[in-house]
């Protein structure tokens, strides 16, 4: 029935596809449908076609902060990656929750535009980073956006400030409540010096080099930090730096990553999460709280 209504109204999606390309694990779950839409009607109606017939579905910005557990998702993925417009008003600029994370800061750092110098190495998309309230360096999403365009579950848009979006650490009302789609962002960023600000991402990058497993498929850190300390310290003083479960194996470069050695599945990793937390909360009675989203 949806196959027809995507057919029938031109939509582009894959049937049956692997979504090993879209999740930077580089899980080889298969999707029953991903689908591509142009823009927000278009999104919208497709929305709608899915609420009407009931039938799973998620959205799926860079997939690089994202688990699929199962090795076949009986649903639609709905990527935004086509609603990727950027629109510069003196310090204000707006994005398509399509667009990377990676290229904006670039491309706002070039422009002499200061704020998004954290996000130079965040592999997310605008949609999902705004949501989860992505960060580094003790700088997060919370302190540049001013306002977000959103689907609410009545698929009407609206607009959310600031404010509404009742920003955490790693958190927001988006997150939390899933009664919201990102459709863009407006972000207020301040003026800056571009040299330094490529000095200071440079040397961010070379850092990120030494102490992270860039060179292995994984979706950043998995736990949040706790108060007061690291996750990756404590999963460290457990002596499970290398310890693995089937392909998925913590990092013996930062434990706070685990990595896909190269046949990992789901389950391996959520299997490995949970050693993880049972291990750090009998050695230290903390609960970590994970980073990363579970899709079932």
């Amino acid at each position: 029935m949806i196959k027809s209504f995507f057919d029938k109204n031109s939509i582009v999606y894959k049937e049956d596809s692997s979504l090993k390309s879209y999740n930077t694990y580089r899980l080889n779950t298969i999707c029953k449908y991903i689908v591509f839409p142009k823009d927000e009607s278009e999104l919208i109606n497709i929305l709608k076609e899915i609420k009407k017939n009931k039938i799973k579905y998620t959205i799926l910005g860079n997939g690089s902060n994202v688990i699929f557990s199962q090795d076949y998702y009986d649903g639609i993925v709905i990527k935004l990656d086509k609603l990727c417009n950027v629109t510069y008003n003196k310090n204000y600029v707006t994005v398509g929750a399509g667009y990377l994370l990676i290229k904006l800061a670039r491309e706002t750092i070039e422009k002499g535009l200061s704020g998004l110098e954290f996000a130079a190495g965040i592999p997310g998309r605008v949609g999902a980073s705004t949501a989860m309230n992505a960060g580094a360096y003790n700088s997060s999403m919370s302190d540049v956006v001013d306002e977000v365009k959103v689907l609410n579950k009545d698929l009407e848009i609206v607009t959310l400030k600031n404010k509404d979006l009742q920003y955490e650490y790693r958190d927001s009302i988006i997150k939390r409540t899933n009664d919201y789609i990102v459709i863009s962002t407006k972000f207020k960023l301040d003026y800056g010096n571009t040299k330094e600000m490529k000095e200071i991402i440079e040397s961010r990058r070379e850092k990120r080099m030494e102490t992270q497993p860039l060179n292995m498929p994984s979706a950043g850190s998995v736990f949040r930090n706790p108060e007061g300390t690291h996750a990756g310290y404590l999963i460290e003083q457990c002596n499970l730096k290398g310890y693995s479960i089937g392909g998925a194996e913590v990092s013996t470069k930062h434990a706070n990553f685990i990595v896909n050695k190269g046949n990992a599945t789901g389950q391996d990793i959520v299997k490995l999460i949970s050693k993880i937390q049972k291990e750090v909360k009998e050695n230290y009675d903390i609960n970590l709280i994970l980073e990363q989203i579970i899709i079932e």
